[in-house]
Order: structure tokens, then C-alpha cells, then sequence
């Protein structure tokens, strides 16, 4: 009985160390500096008391920062693995990232910077390693292509994105790293991960965290899903135990209803707790 209640403890300690992350990903959006300003302006009133993140196109950086005024944290899109300065025509440096002040965070391994850019997973490591290098928080992204999905192979890549993301990356600096589960099939397509899969699928990607570093440093990593999500999907996604928070695209454009994404019907730990003692009795 005493282990069962160590157990159960840290299970809830571990709950409250991954506190819930929403971001919001505006990729190449909105229109105009002066449209950025406005939903960030608007995100300022609305934002609850939680962290949240915004991933506005890199030229809108300092603007949205100015106009949110602290009430979300900020994080750019994308930033060069390649070099820090030079002839990459198009490119962001991660100095000039830290040129601007205020960003936190920096995607990694996107859907559709693998796909269209080009990001092979080679890339992706490259660009994790500069991020903590550079002193940011990588948010890197894994998921399977309706293909994949529907040939049941999920696990299989999300685990070869993960572990090739990470190499090199210590257990001290996966405290700064959040992992981004998202299905590529769900991405602005309107369909949705039902949130026992999405749950299947979070813990599987937290179990092999555990098995590359260790439980400890696996119940410490938030993994956020990522596909369609909205203010109709939200609590029933967050209502599961290894689902810490979301990355929000098209949703994330309406500061309303981010807003109200954001401010998802929080439960405590004892769901968590209920799996773990449902495990032990296995």
C-alpha cells in the first residue's frame, strides 16, 4: 500500500509539473502587420491565466509582441539550421530571433514544413539543436499521413520522428522541449483524432520518452495535439490524461474563439491517478 501511494503521488506531481500549454500557430496569416496587431491586441483582453503561445509569420514578430503586451508568450515559426548568417536567401536566423527579445519558442518539424520546405528529419534534429543551443524551447512536431494511419502504422512513425528529433538531446534539455503530436490527416481538414486515440497515441510517445531517457523525464514533457482543434473539441481532448495541451492552427486566427480554447474546462490529476491504480491492479 505505501508503494501504491508513492506512486500515485508522483503521478499527481507529475501532473502538476506538465501545466497545460495552448499555442497557436497562424502560419501565413493574417493579411497585414495591421490585422496581426489586432488579434494580438485582442488576445491581450481575452488571454486567460494560463500559458499560452502564438506562432505569428517571423515579419509580424515584434509588432504582435508590442500589441500582446505579455499575455501570451511568443514563438517563431521557423529559424535556419543552417547557419547564423550568410548567403540562405529567405532565411531567419536564430540571431536575429534573439535580436528581437520576447520570443520563447521555435517549431520544429511542422507538417507542412516537412512536406512543401522540404525538412527531412535530418533538418528537423539540426534545427532542434540550434533552438536549445540558442537558448529557445523547441516545439517539435511528429504525425502520421492519412496513408500511414490507415495502414496502422502511427506508433511506428511517430517514434522514428521522435527519436531522430532528439538525438543528442540530453535529459536536462528535454525539460525545455514540447513534443507535438499531429496527425497530418486532421490538419485543416476539419476531422478531428477522437481523443481516446489521441490518448492512445500520447501515451505511446510518452512511453518511448521513457524508454530514450527515463519515466521521470518522460512524465515531465508535455505532448500537445495538434489537428483541427476547436472550442466544440477542446475539453474532451484535454479531458485525457497524457493530452497537455494543443496546437491550435485556423482556430487561433479568431481571438474569440481562442480564447475560449484557451480557457478549456481544466480537471485536476485524478484521472490520472484512476489509470495509474487501474495499471497496478493489472
Amino acid at each position: 500500500m505505501l508503494r501504491v501511494s508513492m506512486v500515485v503521488s508522483l503521478a499527481v506531481l507529475s501532473d502538476a509539473l506538465r501545466a497545460p500549454l495552448i499555442a497557436g500557430n497562424w502560419k501565413c496569416n493574417p493579411a497585414s502587420v495591421d490585422d496581426a496587431v489586432a488579434l494580438a491586441t485582442a488576445l491581450h483582453a481575452a488571454a486567460p491565466e494560463r500559458e499560452v503561445v502564438v506562432f505569428p509569420p517571423s515579419p509580424y514578430l515584434e509588432p504582435v509582441a508590442h500589441a500582446a503586451q505579455g499575455a501570451v508568450a511568443l514563438g517563431a515559426q521557423d529559424a535556419c539550421e543552417l547557419s547564423d548568417a550568410g548567403a540562405f536567401t529567405g532565411a531567419t536566423s536564430f540571431p536575429m530571433l534573439e535580436s528581437l527579445g520576447g520570443v520563447t519558442y521555435v517549431l520544429a518539424g511542422h507538417s507542412e514544413r516537412r512536406s512543401l520546405f522540404g525538412d527531412d528529419d535530418a533538418a528537423v534534429k539540426d534545427k532542434v539543436r540550434k533552438t536549445l543551443d540558442a537558448g529557445f524551447a523547441p516545439m517539435v512536431c511528429i504525425g502520421e499521413t492519412r496513408e500511414e494511419y490507415e495502414l496502422g502504422i502511427t506508433d511506428d512513425v511517430c517514434a522514428v520522428q521522435l527519436c531522430k528529433a532528439l538525438t543528442g538531446v540530453t535529459a536536462a534539455e528535454l525539460e525545455r522541449v514540447v513534443v507535438a503530436y499531429e496527425p497530418v490527416w486532421a490538419i485543416g481538414t476539419g476531422l478531428t483524432c477522437p481523443p481516446k486515440v489521441a490518448q492512445k497515441v500520447h501515451e505511446r510517445i510518452r512511453g518511448r520518452l521513457a524508454t530514450m531517457y527515463s519515466r521521470e523525464a518522460a512524465d515531465g514533457c508535455r505532448v500537445l495535439y495538434g489537428g483541427s482543434v476547436t472550442p466544440a473539441t477542446i475539453d474532451a481532448l484535454m479531458a485525457m490524461a497524457d493530452v497537455d495541451g494543443a496546437l491550435v492552427g485556423g482556430a487561433s486566427l479568431d481571438a474569440a474563439a481562442f480564447a475560449k480554447i484557451a480557457g478549456f474546462t481544466e480537471r485536476t490529476g485524478w484521472w490520472r491517478t484512476k489509470r495509474l491504480l487501474k495499471k497496478l491492479r493489472r
